[in-house]
């Protein structure tokens, strides 16, 4: 178990933990991008939508043949409990994420979800928690990036709206990633994932149809199909699979500094692919957030730090984890928390 493996001191980084390390680093960061090629000939919340609900089929048919018919069995209680958090996670994260990127670049809606691990620390203090004072300074200096790319000519690409949006997507995948560690979820964190796709996949498409989203299949370039099958496949599948292994065989202080190099790895990419301006407001802002975000991880993956912001999807034992677990729950984009395909987008 991931905790557990991180509290007796956790076997070192094999090869082939660097290279699943690797895999979140590109593939989570490269999220980003492949939203934004995706979205140049498609409905934000329509591809957003086909996108989890044929990785839901995909990923439910392995388990069905891997574990047989019952492998998705869970009482009502928590499937319901992981739909509600896949509408938090899914439907209001990312699809938010993948409408802000029709007004923002790439690069800069990374920057601002990495907002996610700050925005867990203060659903935490309003639950009661008592996070130590180094992880609110982090906090402060990560919300101090997010206000200077927010408010700073260039920083926002000219667009409030962009940004705000932004905001509002990180918040409620820090909502979500924050209940699903405190509701009664599927035992399997596979089939909770298939559950929290299906309905944040579902609910995508609904809305998309109620924004007035069509999906004209012969205006669609073979370009955003690619980078449709790209999010399908390395996003919400292999990542995933690599994180979930991560959790399992690799020390969580590591592993989590996923949160703050995938917003490197999609200023990057959005700059090469999509010749994104990368401006001084994006650099300076960009920078203090990875800063912010960095001290917050770094505080909460030492022992006897307090408690989580989620439970980890490795292991759902009932009993109090100190808040290095944080880590398994801070996926800024894929998709699904971070079991999902990160968060992020």
């Amino acid at each position: 178990m991931a905790a557990d493996a991180h509290d007796t001191g956790s076997p070192g980084m094999t090869p082939l933990a660097w290279a699943a390390l690797l895999v979140v680093y590109v593939v989570w960061g490269s999220t980003y991008l492949g939203i934004g090629i995706a979205i140049e000939s498609m409905p934000p919340m329509l591809h957003a939508g086909i996108r989890f609900l044929i990785a839901a089929a995909l990923l439910a048919a392995f388990l069905a043949l891997r574990r047989g018919p019952g492998a998705l069995r869970a009482s009502r209680r928590r499937i319901g409990s992981a739909m509600l958090v896949g509408l938090l996670l899914l439907t209001s994260g990312n699809g938010l994420v993948a409408i802000a990127e029709q007004h923002v670049s790439t690069g800069l809606a990374a920057l601002l979800v990495a907002a996610v691990p700050l925005w867990l620390v203060v659903l935490r203090s309003v639950g009661g928690d008592r996070p130590p004072l180094a992880t609110f300074l982090g906090v402060a200096v990560g919300f101090v990036g997010v206000a200077l790319l927010s408010i700073l000519p260039g920083g926002s690409s000219g667009s409030a709206f962009g940004a705000a949006v932004l905001l509002a997507a990180s918040l409620s995948w820090a909502t979500g990633s924050f209940l699903a560690g405190r509701l009664p979820m599927p035992a399997d964190s596979f089939a909770a994932s298939v559950y929290e796709m299906t309905a944040g996949g579902a609910a995508l498409l609904v809305l998309g149809l109620a924004r007035g989203e069509s999906l004209d299949v012969g205006a669609i370039t073979v370009r955003s199909w690619l980078a449709l099958g790209y999010l399908i496949a390395f996003g919400s599948l292999l990542a995933f699979t690599s994180y979930a292994w991560l959790l399992r065989n690799a020390p969580l202080s590591i592993v989590g500094t996923y949160a703050y190099v995938n917003p490197v790895v999609a200023v990057l990419l959005g700059a090469l692919v999509l010749s994104e301006a990368v401006t001084w407001p994006v650099l300076l802002g960009g920078a203090i957030i990875v800063l912010g975000v960095a001290i917050v991880v770094t505080t909460e993956s030492r022992p006897g730090s307090s408690g989580p912001a989620g439970r980890p999807p490795a292991t759902r034992a009932p009993r109090r984890r100190r808040s290095g677990d944080l880590l398994t729950r801070l996926s800024p984009r894929t998709g699904q928390e971070a079991r999902s395909d990160r968060p992020g987008p």
